[in-house]
């Protein structure tokens, strides 16, 4: 008799042990999908900005913010990453306000001032980053046009239509695969069960979103993008991995520039290293934007590859130009 109580109560322990995993599972897939709405407010004062709304065909508009900037720059698109708004990219913004650039900043679908039903991991974001493109186009007829995209922001360039119809494109930590990226954060939390509860828990996002997660897959869009990309990575990354960066790079086409901070996790990169991000990311943008005249007669990198040591292999983005390692 003791024997037999002993199973039944080893028994409701087994069970209550699977319903609180079951539990746990389903609250951490609500909270990967559900919306991060936040009251952001007016730009801030030293922000020369106004305040807009981007209409998305078939979704509810964007809100955002646009600085003019100097006239013909080029003008620079800011998508922040997962459960955040616009404010995350103020730092960016003033500083490519400085160099001239004209800025939109705006709330990814389900964030911020934008509404939305989910968080969908780029996959209806897109639609945002085509409209957002497009009314930069409006604003700035027959001017280049480029954007930056840290983590959720770039997949949502990557999953849209290709080619993307960027001049240039900049990917900070942006997840190569949907089935990796939930990989790795169980892994942060559970360590070796990531591999059995990680299929799980993919599933579990498919059915919420509606969206087969293997179609998440920005790593298998890289190559069609149409523009040169600089794939910009931490070291430290455990959310996305630098392997998973060093591949997206490997997979994008010429010219393509890659920049590894090897002690940096997944955090601001501009914040991070203020001066490496001015020189490396401004660097970029103000080399394939420029108008093809100023090219002529100039060296320049052809694949960059490039870590804090300095080294770089370049990318010939105009004609003629001559590869050289830079200083």
């Amino acid at each position: 008799m003791r024997v037999r109580r002993l199973l039944i109560r080893l028994g409701v322990a087994v069970l209550l042990l699977c319903a609180a995993g079951a539990a746990g599972l389903l609250w951490l897939g609500g909270t990967l999908v559900a919306p991060r709405p936040a009251v952001v407010g007016p730009p801030p004062a030293d922000l020369d900005a106004r305040e807009v709304r981007i209409a998305v065909p078939h979704a509810t508009p964007v809100a955002g913010w646009w600085l003019e900037g100097t006239p013909g720059h080029a003008s620079v698109l800011l998508l922040h990453g997962i459960r955040s708004d616009r404010r995350a990219m103020l730092g960016r913004a003033r500083l490519l306000s400085q160099h001239g650039y004209a800025v939109l900043l705006v709330d990814l679908p389900a964030h911020g001032e934008s509404p939305g039903d989910a968080i969908t991991l780029g996959w209806r974001e897109a639609a945002a980053v085509t409209a957002a493109r497009d009314w930069m186009r409006e604003q700035r007829p027959g001017e280049k046009r480029a954007v930056i995209g840290l983590s959720l922001g770039g997949a949502s360039v990557l999953l849209g239509p290709q080619p993307s119809g960027f001049d240039a494109v900049v990917l900070e930590a942006v997840y190569s695969d949907a089935r990796q990226a939930i990989h790795n954060r169980i892994a942060m939390r559970l360590g070796d069960t990531a591999a059995a509860l990680s299929p799980l828990l993919a599933m579990q996002a498919e059915l919420r979103l509606g969206i087969p997660v293997r179609q998440l897959s920005p790593i298998d869009r890289i190559a069609g993008l149409g523009a040169p990309v600089l794939v910009v990575a931490g070291g430290q990354d455990r959310h996305t991995l630098p392997a998973e960066s060093r591949a997206m790079y490997e997979r994008a086409r010429a010219p393509k520039s890659f920049w590894l901070l090897p002690d940096a996790a997944h955090v601001d990169f501009l914040a991070h290293a203020p001066a490496g991000y001015a020189h490396h990311v401004i660097g970029f943008l103000d080399r394939h934007l420029a108008d093809s005249s100023r090219c002529r007669g100039q060296q320049h990198p052809a694949h960059e590859d490039v870590t804090r040591s300095g080294w770089q292999e370049g990318d010939a983005d105009c004609e003629g130009m001559v590869s050289r390692p830079s200083p």
